[in-house]
């Protein structure tokens, strides 16, 4: 009996996973094969390849394919495809790709997931795919980021063939693959499906809507929220999970569905609105919830918007039609305490008193300890809530010190951890530099490269620390801005941190120098001194500025203190 759900993009459902047999061979042949370990992206990319999400796509894509979803968001043979999927590597893998003709692709353990068969291997233009994809160049938005700074300079493109899917030991039973979904919505008489997406934790006005929105469209709901990658700082999908499984109880017995997608977003705006639809279609929805800014990042630093408010709604219309998944724009729900109910927005009249409470409100909330009202969102929720993102006075945190040799930055961070034992309530670890070189570190010289690895591996253990509830004191030089980004962006997904430049001239810096290492590197038997002649850059992003002449150490330490106490850290 036929189907009566939506046909998957392309008119069939791709499956690139090999019979036993063939993947029996495909292990055997890749002991002879060049291999290469995917990050965390390309193994999104690949589960969603191999169970057909990414239909009607049999591989990373080649060149043509590439440029023509770059240019005109198609793929060479002209079926709509707006985000291009691509395998990046370094050059010596890209070389030996090339001469083998396949490569095994491995998880970070080794198990081997797929082979591909090699049909092109390019350098692309990052910069160009940033402008033709996202709309800009801007480092500050985040699929930009990670195109220009976290790529890999080139693309192997080629079929995949699959031999084991990514394992996963979580939600097991909530990650089902698009002939799971599909199979499940036929077992329970579905043909007409409305998918939510969300990478957000889902609370009273998201019921409403959705609610309203499987109405609308006369259909059955799935909530299909988005466990790969995500936003940098976005709740972790561990505690998003426990949400999302506390949420689908609020809907009518047999309405709704609960389901995992891992995917790998890259916060596309207009573009990744069509992806999305053409995704959840391969996993046979007929209808798609799109909000304003939909798969946005938002605003950079100076406020201006990466897209506009309404640009996917328009762009996923224009090419509903082609797509045959109808658009169900996203309503604005407000809470109208009169009637103790959520409205759409554009329903409520002006003179009626209404309610809302914003994202960075509620972020604020949590770090407050201030009530969430079971208006906004459902008491199970804010517990989960709360479990993982307790407030300030109780979450780990990272101070960084940051400055040149002889600043005074380990004397400071010994007074500051004093103080810090002194008020007691979380363990205190202080990584000095010196002490980091020694035990962690002893291998390494003083090149960028190297110095670039010591300050990854100080960021690495001070954010486990920082997870764990602990306070982490960090005191090297850290002369480079890049890696002191990527510290705070680690750490800062876990707790709190405050970066302090130690701002001593260098002049002083050379009077206090006790050691002599200022002299040596002026007369040249010290190599890659920073100040001297190796670079500091100097943090535009300092949390605290610290200029330490005429100022004593316990001062210097007192005013990090304040700082902790103002920011919520410290009560």
């Amino acid at each position: 009996m036929a189907s009566e759900l939506i046909q998957p993009h392309g008119g069939e459902l791709v499956d690139l996973m090999a019979d036993d047999p063939a993947a029996a061979a495909l292990k055997s042949q890749s002991r002879d094969l060049p291999s290469y370990t995917l990050g965390p992206r390309h193994l999104c990319d690949l589960e969603l390849l191999l169970t057909g999400g990414f239909s009607p796509l049999r591989g990373f894509m080649g060149k043509a394919d590439y440029e023509r979803v770059c240019t005109e968001m198609r793929l060479s043979g002209g079926t709509l495809w707006p985000i291009p999927i691509t395998l990046d590597v370094d050059a010596e893998t890209a070389e030996t790709a090339r001469a083998a003709g396949q490569l095994a692709l491995r998880d970070v353990e080794g198990v081997m997931l797929a082979v591909l068969t090699v049909s092109d291997v390019w350098q692309p233009d990052l910069a160009d795919e940033a402008e033709k994809v996202f709309g800009g160049a801007n480092p500050e938005h985040p699929g930009v980021n990670h195109l220009m700074r976290n790529t890999a300079p080139f693309y192997v493109g080629g079929s995949v063939q699959g031999v084991q899917l990514p394992v996963h030991y979580d939600f097991t039973e909530l990650r089902r693959t698009p002939a799971q979904l599909r199979a499940a919505f036929e077992a329970r008489g579905w043909n007409r499906v409305v998918a939510f997406q969300t990478r957000n934790p889902m609370h009273r006005a998201h019921v409403e809507l959705t609610r309203r929105a499987a109405v609308e469209a006369d259909a059955n709901l799935l909530i299909h929220p988005v466990v790969g990658m995500t936003k940098p700082g976005d709740v972790d999908h561990y505690t998003r999970g426990r949400v999302y499984q506390h949420v689908i109880k609020r809907y009518p017995e047999d309405s709704a569905m609960l389901a995992m997608l891992p995917l790998a977003m890259r916060m596309g705006g207009p573009r990744e609105a069509v992806w999305h639809a053409i995704i959840r279609k391969n996993h046979g929805v007929s209808h798609f919830i799109v909000g304003r800014d939909h798969a946005g990042p938002g605003a950079d630093s100076s406020g201006t918007a990466f897209y506009g408010p309404y640009e996917a709604q328009e762009m996923l219309q224009d090419h509903t039609d082609e797509l045959g998944v109808t658009m169900v724009p996203f309503k604005m729900m407000v809470y109208v305490p009169g009637s103790d109910s959520y409205q759409p927005v554009d329903q409520v009249d002006e003179a009626t008193a209404t309610l809302s409470i914003s994202g960075t409100e509620l972020r604020d909330r949590l770090a407050s300890g201030d009530d969430i009202p079971e208006w906004f969102s459902y008491p199970e929720v804010v517990a989960e809530l709360r479990r993982t993102h307790p407030q300030r006075s109780k979450q780990g945190f990272t101070v960084f010190f940051t400055g040149l040799s002889g600043s005074g930055k380990s004397t400071i961070a010994n007074a500051l951890m004093a103080k810090l034992l002194e008020r007691g309530g979380r363990p205190v670890t202080l990584l000095d530099g010196d002490v980091v070189r020694t035990n962690l570190s002893s291998e390494l010289g003083f090149s960028k490269e190297h110095r670039d690895i010591n300050i990854t591996r100080i960021g690495y253990v001070a954010s486990e620390i920082t997870k764990h509830g602990g306070i982490a004191i960090c005191a090297p030089i850290a002369p480079y801005a890049e890696p002191r980004r990527l510290n705070r962006e680690a750490i800062s997904t876990n707790g709190g941190y405050v970066l302090v430049y130690v701002a001593t001239p260098l002049e002083v810096c050379e009077e206090r120098d006790r050691k002599g290492l200022y002299a040596k590197a002026r007369a040249g038997i010290i190599k890659e001194f920073t100040g001297i002649s190796d670079p500091y850059e100097v943090p535009a992003d300092a949390d605290i500025v610290l200029p330490t002449v005429n100022r004593t150490p316990d001062q210097s330490a007192q005013v990090i203190v304040d700082h902790l106490v103002a920011e919520g850290y410290l009560q």
